[in-house]
């Protein structure tokens, strides 16, 4: 456990922080939360945080609660495995998940944890991770999806201190950037996150300096008791006591062949308390599939569907986590055993928000969201230049991909989007300035959306023709099971992936491949997944339908899927629309099945050949 170096032990005092300095403290909070994004943005080189904001900020109170982030990082875990002493200049560095109690995820996260000094005293603390583009390892980019251990994928830091009292560990830092494929990367990536949390520490200071140490630490003690109040109210009112809810999913397989793996979480209430529980699901996966969750992360994405819901306005905080407890079984797929592969976790961060959805969404189906995009694909492309002025020169791409939201009830899911909703696609300009590629398609793929009263979103074709040889990898999942649909919506489109050769030949790729060599000419079709639609297809609104066939987004004959007759112009035939919602409503179900998985799992596995160019994946073998 680390030891905190004070100079003063004056303990904070208790005062009471009228409401509008407490708006002013609420607020100053979340505009360093955005700054520190900004420092960030400006200063980094790799595209995947520079351009696309794989990066999560997060600020916490002198105890190591988190005030306002976008990811809820665990400080109190990091702290209790970090050995040795922390004093003011120190900058904490780590990119083991297995040496900070899942803080972090995989080794490709840079963490930096840095505590705030005012007068002598911790008063907070800010903290950053961003994915870095290449950590070193078997493969470029650092996430072998053949992986059996954390050793392959790359270099692995031990929480230690990067900075000593304000003074740098260049010796540190340059044994750990040798090991890495794009050191300048790095080191400016890491240099900006340093510089984010520094800039977070100067506005907590201010705001200390304004308001003065203890009003500042009563303002948190007060949002945090906000949220605690608001989890306590919204726990009673949604939740049964003693009523126990259940909801499964899958990850398709492994990256090794195995699959697909059941992902289960259940909820009870017992008094003003929730228990989460993820007894049920697989054991650890034999792939890098396997996703070592934090036991406050898990609260921290229970309190973001329960409190955004309730009010969207309230900056969320770790103050209710008092009321969450969670149960992970060890050496499950969210608690594997060290070493076990890590780097294609990022499917079941994504998995966690279905499985809150299908399960919070159960007690009141008009809150419910279908399955959508809950992954964030990756394509990598690496090898040197062949010709020209860059001959022999390395070049390497990390991007994430994006996919359909799924259809709310508030409305449809947007086409195209991300997981995340602070993340951006890489502009083509900039693909093309800096790497041998050439974009030839970057559209939504019309009919992918899940039909519904309101649509799930429409998957994305993004379409790479290569300029050089070299090799690529994709990190993906959906090409086996089906973004569900919820009250009467269909399932949306599985993904998909296939290389057009130069030499005329086609063939198709999985969803998790590492090293497949390209050649110049060849053009790849990254294809993602559509979202799953809400509601019943046959009370969409006709004009719509045929507008969005206008549009591109829905064809003619995916129109009849919502029981709207329509030419490939989008004009509705109101007659012919009549009768076949008349025909197709017969026969159905009454209601409506609140969850549409698609086929039954054995069928797909049955089909998954025949559906998908691929073979089905074997049953996981327990380790």
């Amino acid at each position: 456990m680390a030891r905190l170096i004070q100079t003063s032990d004056e303990p904070f005092r208790s005062v009471d922080v009228d409401l509008v300095t407490l708006d002013l403290i609420e607020n100053g909070l979340r505009n360093a939360r955005y700054e520190m994004d900004e420092v960030l943005f400006r200063t980094a080189l790799s595209p995947g945080i520079r351009e696309q904001h794989d990066e999560f900020p997060l600020i916490a109170n002198a105890e190591g609660k988190m005030m306002v982030g976008q990811f809820g990082l665990s400080i109190p875990d990091f702290l209790d495995n970090f050995h040795g002493d922390i004093q003011e200049g120190d900058v904490l560095l780590t990119s083991d998940p297995y040496s900070c109690g899942a803080a972090i995820s995989h080794a490709n996260d840079w963490l930096v944890v840095m505590p705030i000094y005012v007068e002598g005293r911790i008063v907070g603390w800010s903290s950053m991770f961003g994915h870095m583009s290449d950590v070193g390892g078997k493969t470029p980019a650092s996430m072998p999806t053949d992986a059996r251990t954390i050793f392959e994928e790359g270099v692995i830091i031990p929480p230690f201190r990067l900075y000593k009292k304000g003074v740098l560990d260049d010796d540190a830092l340059r044994i750990i950037l040798n090991q890495v494929r794009k050191p300048d990367w790095n080191r400016a990536d890491l240099n900006g996150i340093v510089a984010a949390c520094r800039t977070a520490s100067r506005r907590i200071q201010e705001a200390c300096a304004r308001f003065g140490v203890d009003t500042y630490n009563s303002a948190l003690d007060a949002l945090l008791e906000r949220n605690y109040r608001a989890m306590k109210t919204l726990l009673a009112l949604v939740f049964k006591e003693g009523e126990t809810i259940s909801f499964t999913d899958y990850i398709d397989d492994d990256g090794l062949g195995f699959g697909p793996y059941e992902l289960k979480l259940s909820l009870t209430r017992h008094g003003d308390k929730v228990v989460l529980d993820f007894t049920g699901s697989s054991p650890q996966a034999q792939g890098p599939i396997n996703y070592y969750i934090n036991e406050n992360l898990v609260r921290m994405f229970f309190g973001i569907y329960m409190i955004t819901v309730a009010d969207p306005q309230i900056l969320w905080n770790d103050g209710f986590y008092p009321l969450v407890d969670v149960i992970i079984p060890e050496k499950s797929f969210w608690k594997p055993t060290y070493p076990a592969a890590l780097n294609a976790r990022n499917h079941g961060i994504g998995r966690v928000f279905d499985l809150f959805g299908g399960l919070l969404g159960q007690t009141n189906p008009d809150l419910l969201n279908a399955a959508g995009f809950s992954s964030s694909p990756h394509f990598m492309y690496s090898g040197n230049y062949s010709t020209g002025d860059r001959k022999g020169e390395w070049f390497q791409l990390y991007s994430i991909g994006f996919g359909g939201i799924p259809g709310r009830p508030i409305g449809d899911g947007p086409d195209g989007h991300s997981l995340w909703p602070s993340f951006v696609n890489i502009p083509c300009e900039y693909l093309e300035s800096y790497y041998p590629l050439r974009i030839e398609r970057w559209e939504t793929v019309a009919d992918t959306g899940g039909s519904g009263l309101h649509r799930g979103g429409n998957a994305v074709d993004v379409a790479y023709r290569f300029l050089e040889g070299g090799t690529i990898a994709i990190h993906d999942d959906r090409w086996l099971t089906y973004p569900w649909g919820v009250n009467g919506g269909e399932p949306g489109a599985r993904s998909r992936k296939w290389l057009e050769r130069a030499d005329g030949s086609s063939e198709v790729l999985g969803s998790k491949v590492i090293d497949v060599p390209v050649a110049i000419g060849d053009l790849l079709h990254f294809v993602t997944w559509g979202g799953g639609g809400w509601g019943d297809p046959l009370a969409r609104d006709p004009q719509l339908v045929g507008l969005e066939v206008r549009r591109g987004l829905v064809t003619a004959d995916g129109g009849r899927r919502y029981g709207v007759v329509c030419d490939d112009r989008g004009q509705v035939d109101e007659a012919e629309t009549a009768a076949l919602r008349a025909t197709m409503a017969q026969g159905r179900p009454d209601p409506l099945p609140t969850f549409n998985m698609g086929p039954p799992l054995a069928t797909i596995l049955e089909r998954a050949l025949e559906e998908t160019g691929l073979p089905a994946p074997r049953a996981p073998i327990p380790l």
